[in-house]
């Protein structure tokens, strides 16, 4: 039987051999709190009646989301949602063609999340335009939450705000683009099936 070995570590990226993150593309991407299962730690709200209800720290995550297109003309920001502890969203990388090569990540289009790719980006990618955008939403709300813990009382985390990998899904055609918008739309609804719920 194999054992995790503490002292062995394995760092392997998932993104795809040959796809070309910087073409036009729509992605679903996940980003989750570091301390998300702890079952106290819901820093940006909490679901009431199925409607995620923001506190201060949410919309800051919301605002810096908007923020997006302004600090990448080639970005576009599509449907999202800030949940308790993770945060959903579709970004485009607009350019010649609207969705991704039908050849690259060939797995279901209905959104039932055990049929999405939730392996973790891991180590750094020079180059992806993708992997900046999500670090500079990390790092940007990352600082604004710190002032907020000094300044505003918000709930103060250990080591990192957000996880350093980050769950990503290449949209392939409209048929997923719309499934995925609606398991966005609809993931407050379903907060206790959620798998990022904190029990």
């Amino acid at each position: 039987m194999n054992r995790y070995n503490p002292n062995i570590h394995h760092r392997r990226s998932i993104r795809l051999k040959g796809y070309d993150y910087a073409q036009a593309g729509l992605y679903f991407i996940t980003i989750c709190c570091q301390g998300r299962g702890n079952p106290t730690w819901l820093p940006f709200g909490n679901i009431e009646n199925g409607k995620m209800i923001l506190n201060d720290a949410g919309k800051m995550v919301e605002k810096w989301y908007n923020e997006l297109e302004n600090k990448f003309p080639d970005i576009r920001c599509h449907e999202m949602v800030v949940m308790p502890n993770h945060f959903h969203c579709i970004i485009e990388n607009i350019g010649t063609t609207v969705w991704a090569d039908l050849r690259v990540c060939p797995i279901a289009d209905n959104v039932n999340t055990d049929n999405v790719n939730t392996n973790p980006i891991e180590g750094e990618h020079v180059g992806s335009p993708l992997h900046r955008v999500v670090q500079w939403f990390k790092t940007m709300t990352t600082n604004e939450y710190i002032r907020g813990v000094k300044t505003l009382g918000w709930q103060p985390f250990n080591g990192k705000l957000w996880q350093r990998n980050y769950y990503e899904h290449i949209i392939r055609n409209e048929q997923s683009y719309h499934n995925i918008s609606k398991y966005i739309i609809n993931n407050p609804v379903k907060w206790e099936e959620d798998k990022f719920y904190n029990k």
